[in-house]
């Protein structure tokens, strides 16, 4: 029988994946003023398109890199609709994700209830093998430490380099930003283009690694979390971060409650992680000065040069 401590740490590290890359590619892409809401739909975009690779290649390498190429194709659609054509932000996002899951569902259908070989795990040698702490920590594939490793390297852009300036610049005041030289469009692109590429990665862990098999609607509101983790973190790396543990650690509470024999209906188990994301975020919201203190000042804005 497996250690309820082991089950919860490992099942934790796991399942934030999903949910930690997407929500630093989010992050990226609010602090330099875009609001993306067609999360879900990118996942699902990277999810199905990341299994079909899988399934076809073999490689789970090519599986992540044509999940997030198909995800950030489509974030690059909203950006254009939002920063060429002047849309708004709310609308294209939710128009977007709306269309990725249609796109998903249309790219895994002749591969509806198939699986695929899982991602292998790391070899840690001897501390895969020390009691409890090689269990929890070092039995793990590579994605894990990635998702990690990542969400330093995000954190180190943003707070202690010139480009990590410049995109807060951008979403603070990018007419500021335009007087000085940046051109304010093209980094706002490439933000939503990197979001985008890291909710296909996500995605793509999801249906590949996670949980190896491709069944439409997978993604099952992970998007959506995901925004409301950039909130609940206010827009902090590591708060964010600890969002998405802690929310991986609640999807395994259906798992946990029932193993200790509690009688409690599974539907509200399932929906506890979902149930809890709204009360943390109604707490949050009734703190408007912490929010503004944190949020990108032209977040959701619609921005011209001439205006």
């Amino acid at each position: 029988m497996v250690d309820p401590a082991i089950f919860l740490i490992a099942g934790t590290l796991a399942a934030a994946v999903p949910l930690l890359f997407a929500a630093l590619g989010e992050l990226v892409a609010e602090k330099s003023g875009v609001l993306n809401l067609g999360v879900e739909g990118m996942m699902a975009v990277g999810a199905a398109a990341g299994f079909v690779t899988v399934a076809v290649t073999g490689s789970h390498a090519l599986g992540f890199a044509v999940g997030a190429s198909a995800a950030m194709l489509l974030s690059v659609v909203h950006a254009v609709l939002t920063l060429v054509f002047l849309s708004s932000q709310v609308a294209s996002g939710l128009a977007i994700g709306i269309l990725g899951l249609g796109i998903s569902a249309a790219i895994g259908k002749s591969h509806e209830g198939t699986t695929v070989a899982s991602l292998a795990k790391l070899d840690f040698g001897p501390l895969s093998d020390i009691t409890l702490i090689g269990p929890a920590f070092f039995d793990h594939d590579i994605m894990v430490f990635v998702a990690i490793a990542a969400t330093v390297a995000v954190w180190f852009v943003l707070q202690h380099t010139r480009v990590g300036l410049v995109i807060k610049a951008v979403g603070e005041s990018p007419h500021s930003a335009h007087t000085l030289g940046y051109p304010v469009r093209l980094i706002r692109l490439g933000c939503v283009a990197f979001g985008g590429a890291m909710a296909g990665i996500g995605g793509a862990y999801l249906s590949t690694a996670y949980t190896p098999l491709w069944a439409d609607g997978m993604v099952a509101g992970r998007g959506w979390i995901v925004v409301a983790l950039i909130v609940f973190g206010t827009w902090i790396v590591p708060r964010v971060a600890f969002g998405a543990y802690l929310f991986g650690a609640l999807t395994l509470l259906e798992l946990s409650i029932q193993g200790l024999g509690f009688n409690v209906p599974s539907q509200l188990l399932s929906a506890s992680p979902y149930i809890i994301t709204i009360i943390v975020l109604a707490v949050i919201s009734r703190n408007p000065t912490l929010i503004r203190l944190n949020s990108p000042a032209s977040l959701g804005l619609t921005y011209t040069s001439n205006s």
